[in-house]
């Protein structure tokens, strides 16, 4: 099951959840709900936390236990993260199709992320991540 380190982050750096909430631009309820799991933080407000405390995606998505991360890109770009979805897909020989199928949605869906219209969905990276054993670091353009 896909899990988080934000409360371990945030009890680490003594905050509380005000804190990170104001940090991400959402209200405290919200950020609530993603630390305890009741919802699935947007990858988008994922990245601005992990910059935020220089932590690697992959330890905070418990892909790695390496928990810091250095030299990275902080740049959050829907265009760079859809090319790597296109070299992931490429690299194992997969179709679009393919990939909807393997995460339940829409080729068109793929598109869209591909394409750089829409960020993927936290949960779709993760499970590409896992399951492929590749880094979500890179494939979101941190390194």
């Amino acid at each position: 099951m896909f899990t988080i380190k934000l409360f371990d982050i945030r009890e680490e750096n003594d905050m509380t959840q005000k804190d990170i909430a104001n940090i991400l631009g959402v209200k405290q309820p919200v950020y609530s709900r993603w630390e305890n799991k009741v919802e699935i933080m947007p990858l988008k407000k994922l990245l601005l936390f992990c910059n935020y405390f220089d932590i690697s995606l992959d330890y905070i998505c418990e892909l790695s236990k390496d928990k810091y991360i250095s030299n990275y890109n902080k740049n959050i770009d829907k265009k760079v993260i859809g090319g790597n979805i296109v070299k992931f897909r490429y690299d194992n020989n997969m179709k679009q199709k393919d990939l909807a199928r393997f995460l339940n949605t829409t080729q068109s869906t793929i598109c869209a992320y591909e394409k750089g219209k829409t960020l993927i969905l936290t949960s779709f990276a993760y499970q590409i991540c896992s399951k492929y054993n590749i880094s979500m670091d890179h494939l979101c353009g941190r390194k």
